[in-house]
């Protein structure tokens, strides 16, 4: 039974400064948050290799920057990597992975990814961001808000930040931010400034267990908070206002914002229109002022909300610069990210895949359909969370028009007897199973007509399979009458 606990790293043990770093060697250094750490390493000169399964493109730019980086896992890859160098891990690396064997083997000290953040960040004004749903463009929206004021932050989120081009940089300025990954318990290494808890959903249960120990998780979370630092959490979710209301009651400083009347910060006349959304927020103390955003849907009307209340009460912008600074955020990857046209069908992809991101996404794409129908191709992502969430996913899609489910993309799971995409489809009526990318790929070609918009939804590699639906679009289109 899981019980919340990660055995393979001591999350409570001190952590070196930068400056002790004679080297580090990264195992799986393409991924998303693993480059973006490489990124900040290489920034602040410490020696760098590496190594990863794939030959992805990010690997280009990190041996450009000055890693040495190699394709494919192997004991070797350590042979020229000092005794004395740190390795870094996610938890998706399992132990009988050769390089770190090979680590194991020598004695070397090992860091979780976190952990190395967490060594970057050091003493500067941590903004962390956590939560089941909206981590990644809540963290985004900060960045963006922080440049356009001038501010200069470092940070490290889930993905590139329209405008910007990577997911991770340092920056000149006081405030780091951070998107804290609650899925492995490693988010609570960094010892924030100011956290912000977007909502707290049972997500996760393949670690976590139980909902009881999730949520024991979020205020361990809460707990690493600087002293007189500032926890801001959504005043609208069930989860985060209970953990606004124990932490105000243990004397902590809190803050809450919402549609609630009892939020400090609170939001009110919200409007949407294509990518154009916008509301008007009340800060604490009494300022109104008008919120515009060009990315679409209520829920970034409230993860903006919390990125305000967040930048001013923790930080120090005023209310105008925050604002101004949100209006200029443009999205992130594969959050809502326009694919293309053609044919008169707009395809646009998502990373979503718990159900409260799902029907986010989707109550999103139905208000952006503009008088066409909402077909959504989506892709389980783990067997456990297919399992536990089946029914969730499932009220999700039967928002839709049309859905089309995929088979369960496993990542680092192994298949369970039993659980497929099947379990979703079966309860959404008129929803089409496809067993493959081919399958799946013609599922929505023979279902759309002009004026649909399609939204392939996963976090799996259902992303790569907007470009074919269009290209089977474009095909269709020069060879029809």
């Amino acid at each position: 039974m899981p019980d919340g606990v990660n055995d393979r790293f001591d999350f409570a043990a001190p952590l070196p400064a930068v400056s002790d770093l004679a080297a580090v060697h990264m195992i799986a250094v393409g991924g998303s948050g693993m480059s973006g750490v490489a990124r900040l390493l290489l920034a602040r000169g410490v020696p760098l290799s590496g190594s990863d399964n794939n030959d992805v493109p990010v690997l280009a730019s990190l041996r450009s920057a000055g890693a040495r980086v190699a394709v494919g896992y192997a004991a070797a890859n350590l042979d020229a990597v000092p005794d004395d160098a740190v390795v870094v891990v996610s938890s998706a690396i399992r132990e009988d992975n050769p390089e770190l064997a090979e680590v194991r083997r020598r004695g070397m000290a090992v860091l979780h990814r976190s952990q190395a953040l967490a060594v970057l960040m050091g003493d500067r004004e941590g903004l962390a961001v956590a939560g089941a749903n909206g981590k990644t463009t809540t963290s985004g929206m900060a960045v963006a808000a922080l440049r356009h004021a001038g501010a200069d932050p470092s940070f490290a989120i889930g993905a590139d930040i329209a405008g910007v081009g990577v997911n991770a940089a340092p920056g000149g300025g006081p405030a780091f931010v951070v998107e804290a990954d609650e899925s492995d318990g490693s988010f609570v290494v960094y010892r924030p400034e100011v956290a912000i808890v977007t909502n707290i959903r049972d997500d996760h249960l393949d670690f976590y267990g139980t909902s009881d120990r999730l949520h024991a998780a979020y205020a361990e979370f809460a707990g690493t908070i600087r002293p007189g630092g500032l926890l801001v959490a959504c005043a609208d979710d069930k989860g985060s206002a209970a953990l606004a209301a124990a932490r105000r009651a243990a004397g902590e400083r809190v803050l809450t914002y919402g549609r609630s009347a009892a939020a400090d910060l609170r939001v009110d006349q919200e409007s949407g229109s294509g990518f154009d959304w916008g509301a008007v927020l009340t800060f604490p103390g009494g300022v109104t002022l008008p919120l515009t955003l060009k990315v679409p849907g209520a829920h970034n009307v409230l993860n903006a909300a919390g990125v305000a209340l967040a930048l001013t009460a923790g930080l120090g912008l005023s209310p105008e610069r925050a604002v101004a600074g949100l209006a200029s955020f443009r999205g992130t990857a594969r959050r809502f990210e326009p694919r293309g046209e053609t044919a008169g069908v707009r395809v646009v992809d998502d990373y979503a895949h718990n159900p409260g991101k799902l029907e986010a996404v989707v109550r999103t794409g139905l208000a952006l359909r503009e008088g066409g129908r909402l077909v959504v191709l989506f892709q389980p992502h783990l067997y456990s969370r297919t399992q536990h969430a089946a029914d969730g996913l499932a009220h999700a899609l039967r928002l839709a028009d049309h859905a089309v489910v995929m088979d369960v993309y496993g990542a680092r799971e192994a298949p369970v007897p039993g659980v497929s995409g099947r379990l979703v489809s079966d309860q959404v009526p008129g929803a089409t199973f496809a067993a493959d990318h081919d399958d799946a790929v013609d599922a929505v070609v023979e279902a759309v007509r002009p004026g649909d918009l399609v939204l392939t939804v996963g976090a799996g590699d259902v992303t790569g399979l907007g470009p074919r639906i269009l290209e089977r679009l474009a095909a269709g289109s020069a060879t029809g009458p």
